[in-house]
């Protein structure tokens, strides 16, 4: 449905055919609950406007204040929540997707779609931005350049990610970063919790300085940590970003958060995938070049300090910086088993809420020029990963942290108290303080322990938990008959500990036992294999060996079939020596 707008062109009356706002985003986004196929483009430029819509979107764009009937002067519809209330307020899920609309409408080269939908039916915008001819995953797999996710919101009580994105997209809208779109494409989710962030309320994140007037929830609708949720993938949010990275096939990810915790000097820190099986090439682009060129730039620019993400604690004794977790249940550590440059961001959470979304906007704004000097080594390190046959390759399936690390000066900072003006509460507040603090920097990660990679995994048909989730997760799977031959092996179970107390809504489990040689007779019925010579070899077995530290069974998706004596329900075949 389309209603008659008037305007006038010069010296002439338009007529031009407007979709309302909420006709337009309940009618184009049609209910793909069930497995997505393509999206549909919600607004694209249509054979780069008619010169009449043309005009329009031109007039949008400049009229951005304009007297309002009361004499004073309307708000610029750029204008960010954010910005209009001297940053103690933050963007609304509406008002996100009014903005990309905005922006959709007013610049050729940027498509408005959906990934996914939130638990609660919210439809997760994509702004798809640079030389496509469209917002489509064909559209962006087409594209001679590099990719980049840049994803806000996955813990909608760290809203200066979603913020930094909205300027992004302003700035783009608005024709300030021409050459940007002409040399990447960007894949901009700046809501990806969309539930969590409609539920505000002061007390959430109570020390965290700002925004004020309160901001939505770590966990989605669910009461998931969506960024715990990457492999087991209870969540609809987590299937829609699997979707997403299988079908748009990104060259980098990169998740925006705010930090908890430790009182130390800088502005953000940052981290690359931190799973040992993720690959060297991508681990050495992001330690030895990336990061420290972006460092120095920042620190030259603007004297702000960036650093690997860490907490001070102390550990067997030693007082140390340790970074937080290996395992993919956390995004950009499933990015790098993907064969992916993950993109860690954390702002510091005791810097003001403004504060945050400049060092979030300098960071990726740093990382996007960093990718457009170095475009083809961006693609070529993936392709090289994407294209490696890691059959017969031993990969850690358990880590840990090293028992030593080199030392580093760490920056430690301070806070001041201030009062809460609604709730009474105590907010923190950075102050400029910086102190020098040497000590062990524990940043990365070693194998405890490995397996090697088989030629390919069989389990039976009915297993249908694995076949729905390693679709889910984009992993090949092919119709098998029952597996036989040498070089079949089946897992036996010794013991099987089940945690106490659920985490994420499952109960963790972990088994011991060994892999031997597979008992003779199968059930001849239907198989399914799992071939290892794909793209997506190294995420398909961290989710299917039984002792991986993160995979399905670890999650009690397996439970109904692990139990101690019993063989594990997933057949290998040994890679050829």
């Amino acid at each position: 449905m389309a209603w008659p707008f008037f305007f006038l062109a010069g010296r002439v009356w338009t007529i031009v055919p407007v979709t309302p706002y909420f006709a337009r985003f309940n009618l184009a986004w049609p209910d793909v609950r069930a497995p997505l196929p393509q999206p549909p483009v919600l607004v694209t430029p249509r054979s780069r406007k008619s010169s009449a819509v043309a005009v329009f979107s031109l007039l949008l764009a400049a009229s951005c204040i304009q007297p309002a009937s009361d004499g004073r002067m309307a708000e610029d519809p750029w204008t960010l929540r954010a910005e209009r209330t001297g940053f103690e307020e933050t963007a609304t899920y509406d008002e996100v997707v009014q903005l990309l609309e905005r922006a959709a409408t007013v610049h050729p080269g940027l498509h408005l779609t959906r990934f996914g939908y939130s638990n609660e039916g919210r439809a997760l915008p994509l702004l798809v931005a640079g030389p496509v001819r469209d917002g489509s995953p064909e559209a962006v797999r087409e594209a001679e350049v590099p990719v980049v996710y840049l994803q806000g919101n996955i813990h909608a009580g760290e809203v200066a990610g979603k913020e930094a994105l909205l300027r992004l997209v302003r700035s783009l809208a608005l024709r300030e970063q021409e050459a940007l779109l002409r040399e990447v494409v960007l894949l901009i989710g700046p809501i990806y919790n969309a539930d969590g962030n409609e539920r505000i309320d002061l007390r959430n994140r109570p020390r965290q300085h700002g925004p004020i007037a309160g901001m939505g929830t770590r966990a989605n609708a669910q009461g998931l940590d969506l960024n715990r949720d990457q492999m087991k993938l209870d969540s609809p949010e987590g299937r829609s970003l699997a979707w997403l990275l299988t079908n748009f096939d990104p060259h980098v990810f990169i998740d925006l958060h705010t930090t908890n915790g430790t009182r130390h000097a800088y502005h953000l820190t940052y981290s690359p995938p931190l799973h040992p099986a993720t690959p060297g090439s991508i681990d050495v682009l992001l330690r030895d070049r990336l990061f420290p060129e972006v460092t120095a730039r920042i620190a030259e620019r603007w004297g702000w300090h960036f650093w690997h993400y860490g907490n001070t604690s102390v550990r067997q004794g030693q007082r140390g910086w340790y970074t937080f977790d290996h395992r993919p249940r956390f995004v950009t550590n499933y990015a790098g088993l993907r064969n992916r440059i993950g993109i860690l961001s954390e702002a510091y959470s005791y810097a003001t809420f403004e504060d945050r979304i400049l060092a979030t906007e300098r960071f990726v704004d740093e990382i996007l020029r960093w990718i457009r000097n170095h475009p083809d080594e961006v693609r070529r390190v993936v392709a090289d990963e994407d294209a490696r046959d890691l059959r017969g390759e031993s990969i850690p399936v358990r880590a840990g942290f090293p028992a030593t690390a080199p030392d580093h000066v760490i920056l430690m900072g301070d806070v001041e108290e201030e009062v809460h003006p609604w709730t009474g509460q105590v907010i923190l507040r950075r102050t400029d303080e910086v102190r020098e603090d040497p000590m062990p920097a524990h940043i990365s990660f070693e194998g405890i322990e490995w397996e090697v990679v088989p030629e390919a995994y069989y389990f039976p048909a009915g297993l249908s938990v694995l076949v729905d989730r390693l679709r889910a997760h984009g992993v090949r799977l092919e119709a098998s008959d029952a597996p036989a031959g040498e070089r079949l092996e089946s897992f036996l179970v010794g013991s099987v500990q089940r945690a106490a107390q659920p985490f994420q809504g499952r109960n963790e489990v972990t088994v011991t036992g060994v892999w031997g040689v597979a008992p003779d007779e199968l059930d001849p019925g239907d198989w399914w294999r799992v071939p290892m010579d794909q793209p997506l070899a190294r995420l398909a077995f961290l989710l299917i060996e039984p002792r991986a530290d993160d995979g399905f069974l670890n999650w009690g998706l397996l439970d109904a079939w692990v139990e101690a004596g019993v063989h594990y329900p997933v057949l290998r075949r040994a890679a050829a020596q």
